[in-house]
């Protein structure tokens, strides 16, 4: 009889806490800005002002459409399809035939983190900077940025599926790929004037708390797997 498929080295191992200190650290952050957000009754800190004035006073117009082309990719449609395809990437078997599957994974994954992010920029209501400073259209709250959260959400779920489906010279430059572009999209709320800073901040942080605890569920997720296999070694095939 074959033996089953061994289990990834470290995979059972690995310690499931083990990304517990940065979601600690990242929800504390959190906890402070929005606690300060809300106490200032939607009045932007100092930091939120100065750099929003620096953005409107060098904002030509090449760099305002490259900033559009960038901030369209960071939500809607397209995020979701970059969430579904990092989904089949990670999840996929032999010929791909885990990829619907696994599409459905990742877009799941999006809405598991826009959630949260809905209801605390709901309870918080910080309103946005002035529309007349806006270079794109925009709506509503303010904190946490959604297309930061969510362009953040979707690198994270790109960089895993890269790390899973590539090989070969091209695999660094394209594990780095997925956090520039996200970095790109956060930026491009500010220097739109759509979003103050903090609220892009709050943003990445947010995203980090889930992302710790998304690593938390699957690494308690494959130890109960793995434990559920039974070993077979010693046996004759």
């Amino acid at each position: 009889m074959a033996s089953l498929p061994a289990t990834a080295p470290g995979a059972v191992g690995k310690p499931w806490w083990l990304p517990a200190l940065p979601v600690l650290v990242c929800s504390m952050l959190l906890a402070a800005l929005v606690a300060s957000a809300r106490a200032a009754h939607g009045t932007p800190f100092g930091v939120d002002e100065t750099l929003h004035r620096w953005v409107l006073e060098h904002r030509p117009r090449w760099a305002v459409g490259s900033a559009v082309a960038v901030t369209v990719t960071g939500s809607g449609v397209p995020a979701y399809l970059l969430a579904a395809l990092a989904g089949a990437m990670t999840v996929r078997t032999r010929r791909w035939r885990g990829a619907p599957a696994g599409a459905l994974a990742g877009a799941l994954a999006l809405v598991s983190v826009q959630l949260p992010r809905i209801a605390l920029a709901s309870w918080l209501a910080r309103p946005r900077p002035p529309a007349d400073e806006w270079a794109w259209s925009a709506d509503g709250y303010a904190m946490p940025s959604g297309h930061t959260t969510t362009s953040a959400a979707v690198a994270i779920l790109l960089t895993a599926g890269v790390h899973r489906a590539v090989r070969g010279r091209a695999r660094r430059v394209l594990l780095m790929m997925p956090a520039l572009w996200a970095a790109a999209v956060g930026v491009s709320r500010v220097y739109l004037g759509m979003h103050w800073p903090t609220d892009v901040l709050a943003g990445w942080l947010l995203t980090a708390i889930w992302a710790g605890l998304l690593g938390m569920f699957l690494i308690l997720l494959r130890r109960r797997k793995a434990g559920a296999v039974p070993s077979n070694e010693g046996e004759g095939t």
